[in-house]
């Protein structure tokens, strides 16, 4: 199954022509589903901590005692930092 041809484009990149903090995030998954890990690292370098992040979410939507709103902050703050310098990685 070709899942590529379902992806969805970046609506920055398309409007105004500049990737944004999430580009490369659906290719990058779709690497790791292939066991490709080193590759969808290159290509978005956040995807473990954003996987791991929504996991997290998902945890604290089932089980809101498990994972206090503290653990889920500091989580997000770690997936926005290496969202950045996953960004700076890739453009200069």
């Amino acid at each position: 199954m070709n899942l590529e041809k379902y992806m969805l484009p970046c609506l920055s990149k398309t409007l105004f022509g500049m990737e944004c903090l999430g580009c490369g995030f659906q290719r990058a998954l779709l690497l790791l589903l292939k066991g490709e890990f080193i590759a969808s690292f290159q290509m978005y370098p956040a995807i473990y901590t954003s996987l791991l992040f929504l996991g997290f979410i998902s945890f604290h939507f089932f089980y809101k005692r498990l994972f206090s709103q503290k653990i889920i902050f500091m989580m997000g703050m770690l997936n926005v930092i290496f969202m950045i310098a996953g960004y700076i990685y890739k453009h200069y």
